[in-house]
């Protein structure tokens, strides 16, 4: 299930992951992307994973069919809260992968931070800026 959550910075979407993500989700969250990149031309992305329970093919399909209208040069950056450990290496290499896009991993207890990168682009724990 993905469920929206409700998000204060005008360029973000947030999304909260909890067992399978059906094609219904994936839509779901795609149409809010898809309105945030075209009233700002670009977007940011807080993703909380509580777990996953797998993905519908259908859902899979709807993403590429996304990517292939927008591509990625729309995103800005993305949060990814999570306590699974192997997730959080899994954005790391994403983030050296697609470079043009700022992601980060935070654990739940880092939810604050997280909301704080995406709004203000910077980690404070870091000092870093984007």
């Amino acid at each position: 299930m993905l469920e929206l959550l409700d998000f204060d910075v005008d360029d973000a979407v947030a999304w909260r992951i909890e067992g399978k993500v059906t094609e219904d989700d994936m839509e779901q969250a795609l149409d809010a992307l898809r309105e945030i990149i075209d009233r700002c031309g670009h977007v940011s992305v807080y993703q909380e994973i509580v777990s996953i329970g797998g993905v519908e093919w259908d859902a899979i399909e709807e993403k590429m069919e996304f990517l292939r209208e927008y591509g990625i040069q729309h995103f800005r950056r993305i949060a990814v809260v999570t306590d699974k450990q192997w997730m959080q290496t899994v954005i790391g290499w994403e983030d050296r992968l697609f470079r043009s896009i700022d992601m980060r991993a935070f654990s739940t207890e880092e939810r604050q931070r997280a909301l704080n990168f995406l709004a203000y682009g910077d980690d404070p724990d870091t000092g870093a800026t984007s």
